[in-house]
Parts: structure tokens; sequence; C-alpha cells
């Protein structure tokens, strides 16, 4: 099922947390949803599930919309809020049968719900406690298992990984990464490394605004801009960075805090310099150890486009 998002708005006073923005999920699609705090991801996660109405724009879910549709929407979506909806008094097994019926599940498949859900969030040795018992990490488990339960074509998870461990982190970034063979998942995270791994497709906003779509390779790749070398000569320090900086495809040298004769080296726009730097190192006879590109991480990327 694909989720399409037309010029959608959400102000608050005269403030926008939302502005004017427009994307399109397909189905099977995982998509990182990323952005600084207050930048409208979780504003715009609500007005998907319907939690709350924006003030200009539409969602449609197939032939679906917010606008007249909304109870046929959340039937379609399992929603994990950052803030995980559980009733701490309620045993697991009772919590997700009380959640299936709400759902709409009918009594004769709850019981192999329940048990594909533990079995898939690995709950079974946690089941029969009561939620105010569990870790933070088993918690955000069961917040999973509810978000799963009625089998929904559409999956949005605000954080799913808070309070895990890393195994469990791994772990859950399998069940997703299998969930996305057959459903569509929009998952925010502040772990970059963990959208990385786990979607297909990120999009970043930042003041209301989508500032950018695309896979991790295509967003590294249009922020990459100049060559950027690290090299290690076996010489003088003062020498190497005195003849690097002479070379004509060189802008830029900064010698590495605490690693003597390692040097970053920022080439001119649309230059390379690792030619240069290996026939400088042949003509004074200096060891050339290293010299590797720099790789942009999506870290820089999205520090770059949320400044």
């Amino acid at each position: 099922m694909s989720i399409v998002v037309e010029n959608l708005t959400k102000k608050y006073g005269e403030q926008k947390a939302v502005n004017d923005i427009s994307f399109e999920i397909k189905t099977g699609e995982v998509v990182g949803f990323l952005g600084p705090n207050g930048a409208g991801k979780s504003t715009t996660m609500k007005i998907i599930t319907c939690f709350m109405a924006p003030s200009s724009g539409d969602v449609r879910l197939d032939s679906d919309s917010i606008h007249t549709d909304p109870e046929a929407i959340k039937r379609r979506i399992g929603y994990l809020p950052e803030n995980n909806p559980l009733y701490l008094d309620m045993p697991v097994v009772e919590y997700l049968r009380f959640t299936a019926e709400i759902q709409g599940v009918s009594k004769s498949n709850i019981p192999g719900r329940i048990a594909e859900m533990i079995d898939r969030c690995g709950l079974d040795r946690e089941k029969h406690k009561n939620i105010n018992e569990l870790s933070k990490g088993y918690r955000q488990r069961v917040g999973l298992a509810q978000a799963m339960i009625h089998d929904p074509e559409i999956l949005i998870l605000d954080e799913p990984t808070t309070g895990l461990d890393p195994n469990q982190i791994v772990e859950i970034r399998k069940l997703i990464k299998d969930l996305g063979k057959e459903k569509t998942v929009i998952l925010s995270s502040h772990i970059l490394s963990e959208v990385e791994a786990t979607c297909d497709r990120i999009l970043i906003i930042n003041r209301g605004r989508i500032v950018a779509d695309g896979t991790s390779d295509t967003l590294r790749s249009q922020s990459q801009g100049q060559e950027l070398l690290k090299i290690s000569i076996e010489a003088a320090p003062s020498e190497v960075e005195k003849a690097v900086r002479g070379l004509a495809s060189v802008e830029k040298v900064t010698a590495i805090d605490g690693k003597d004769g390692w040097f970053h080296v920022q080439s001119k726009p649309d230059a390379s310099s690792r030619k240069e730097v290996f026939d400088l190192c042949v003509k004074n006879k200096w060891y050339l150890m290293e010299m590797s590109g720099q790789e942009t991480r999506l870290e820089d990327v999205f520090q770059k486009l949320t400044k």
C-alpha cells in the first residue's frame, strides 16, 4: 500500500511545524524519516495516523483520505509513538489481547496473533509478567507487538529501538527489514547508523520542510563536493605539510591532532590530489604509508542539511 502526502501543513498559531510538504512512499519500502528535534517528524507521523488533523493538505492511503476515511486509515496502520502507549499494570499477554480486540481482530484469530507477536518480538521469556516488571527494552518490544497485532499494511515506528541493548537493536533491525518485504514502513530515529542499515530510502525534514529524499548513497554523493584525503607520509611533518600545501590541486592541508605525519588534504573543486601527492613522495623519496579517501558519512550529510 502506498502513502501519498500532498502539500501538508500544520500550524500552531503563526508557527508552521510542517510547511507544505509532499512525498510518496511505495508499497514495500522501508523509509527512514530524519530530522532534528522540533523539525516536524512526529507531527507528520501523527497526521498520517489520524491522531492529529492538518491545517491544510491531505494524506492518502490508496483511495482513502485522512479527511474522509480516518477510521479506515487507522485500521490499516500500526503505530508505535515515541512515548510507548502501555498499561503498566497489565500482564503482557492480556495487554496484547486487549489491543487486538480494540483493533478489531476476530476472537478466533486473537490467540494466534498473540502467539506470533510474542515469537516475532522475542517476548516468550517475559510474556507472563506485568508490563511494569519489564525492562525498558522489553517494554519497547511490547510496544512493537501492539503496533503489529492486527497485521496492518503500514507500520509507523517513532524511535522503535529506544532503550534496547546492542543485541536487541540488531534483532529489531532484522525484524523491520523482514517486515519491509510485506509492509510499508516509516521509521524515525536519531541513530543514523540504524537508519542506514535498515532503510531503503531516507527523507530528511528540517524546520517543517523536506530538505533531502533519496538512498543513503545518493545523499552522500550529492553532499560530497570537494575530495578529502587522509594521508600518512614518513618524513619531517613540517616539510611534508609545506610541500603538500604547495601542490596546484590542493586547497587546504590540516594536521591530524595526535598523529605525527598524518594530514587531511582537501582538494580544490573538481580536482583530485591523489596523483600529485604520490608524485611528490616519489620525487622526495618519502614513504607514503597511507592515502585514502574520506567517505562522506550520513551524519555529515544530516548536519549539513539541518544546521
